[in-house]
């Protein structure tokens, strides 16, 4: 006989998510919300396929310009013009390109700026590949790229084409501007971007949020509690530490207001915890044996297919803490995992402070794939802040330069 679907309904007098078969939905069903692990990575694989849908509508479009700016940016290099015609020579040339095409905006000076930087970006991040270079016989990849471009092309596309030339060109140039120093963190969040369908906004927000510096941070014994498969992505689900900024809290607190607070800001929340994390819900209850336990915060990740269990504490972090919240992941396990459909539970312990080796110890004493990560209330920033408010003159010249290109 074939499994009735299971529903999850919240019983607001008893503050507990309980399950029920859909032949009982009938008479609630405008109060249901239906957090079936096999519904939510339905309805998350339609969202991810229909943004995934349009950035690969606006690539087409861009794809060519992109490239096009590309080697517009190895020509500049591969000419040295600065050097043979002197540093006025960009904008020569910006003046020359717009006096022949007329109708082709994004040729002031100031993009073409950007095109060489992107070609000096985009050769970084393929030293930074190893596995590429090897393919590419040894040879410096700047150099290939300007002595024998149909030689690496071919490769990009495979490699980087559908990443660096998979998104948009004010995407570039943000990364210009943030990472230019650092390929592989400019890497890091072309995959983040093409992976998660990021806006511009987006971008930033994450590069301001030091996200790149963060994420797979925690402290974990994955790599001896989880199967190879999953223990890397596991790992890079964790960040350290957690931005709770968005709670908005500034004065002393407990337990139940912080947690009460990443609740009514549950967005946020999730947006931090990362992609593919579903909430099921907060003092989730389990009968274990004649005692009942609740988790702090129960979630199903979509990605890893498995529950993850999240404890927050206010204060310093200590040993006995993994072992309740061990004994949490064991008690999933049991209770709610499905053999054949849901992976090894996770544990996350997030904590105000930690002593990285006495959290070390705690995780060698543990079987059980656990995290633990520190959180902070006050907002990240990037490491400049001078010079962020721009003055007049600034100004004059942004709306000079965003003249130019419409030109």
């Amino acid at each position: 006989m074939r499994e009735a679907s299971l529903f999850w309904i919240r019983d607001t007098t008893n503050s507990v998510t309980l399950p029920f078969e859909a032949k009982e939905a009938e008479v609630v069903m405008t109060n249901i919300n239906i957090l079936d692990p096999e519904y939510l990575q339905w309805v998350q694989a339609l969202s991810k396929r229909y943004r995934q849908s349009q950035v690969r509508a606006a690539v087409r479009v861009n794809e060519e310009m992109l490239r096009f700016y590309w080697e517009l940016g190895r020509d500049i290099v591969a000419l040295h013009i600065e050097e043979r015609w002197g540093t006025k020579a960009m904008q020569r040339l910006s003046a020359d390109l717009r006096r022949l095409m007329p109708d082709v905006t994004g040729l002031s000076q100031r993009n073409i700026y950007y095109c060489k930087q992107f070609f000096l970006l985009h050769s970084s991040m393929l030293n930074f590949l190893p596995q590429l270079g090897a393919k590419l016989e040894d040879v410096p990849q700047t150099e290939l790229a300007l002595e024998r471009p149909e030689a690496i092309l071919p490769q990009l596309g495979a490699k980087l084409g559908e990443g660096i030339f998979g998104i948009p060109w004010g995407h570039i140039k943000l990364l210009i501007d943030k990472c230019f120093d650092n390929p592989e963190k400019a890497y890091f969040y072309v995959q983040q971007t093409q992976e998660n369908g990021w806006s511009r906004a987006m971008l930033h927000n994450a590069i301001a949020a030091n996200l790149y510096e963060r994420q797979g941070k925690a402290l974990t014994n994955f790599s001896r509690t989880l199967p190879a498969a999953s223990r890397d992505l596991a790992r890079e689900l964790t960040k350290d530490p957690y931005d709770f900024a968005f709670t908005g809290i500034t004065q002393p607190y407990n337990e139940r207001m912080l947690k009460e607070a990443l609740l009514q800001n549950i967005t946020h929340f999730l947006t931090e915890l990362g992609t593919g994390f579903a909430y099921l819900g907060r003092e989730y209850r389990l009968e274990i044996g004649d005692t009942e336990n609740s988790i702090d915060l129960l979630f199903y990740n979509l990605k890893l297919s498995c529950y993850v269990v999240i404890e927050v504490k206010i204060g310093k972090f200590e040993f006995s803490d993994v072992g309740q919240l061990g004994g949490y992941v064991v008690a999933c396990n049991h209770l709610l995992r499905k053999e054949g459909r849901d992976n090894p539970t996770i544990g996350l312990l997030i904590c105000k402070e930690k002593d990285r080796i006495q959290a070390q110890y705690a995780l060698e004493s543990s079987s059980q794939p656990i995290g633990i990560s520190e959180y902070e209330l006050e907002r990240f920033y990037p490491e400049k802040v001078d010079g962020t408010i721009p003055t007049i003159e600034e100004l004059e010249k942004k709306l000079l330069e965003e003249t130019e290109e419409i030109q």
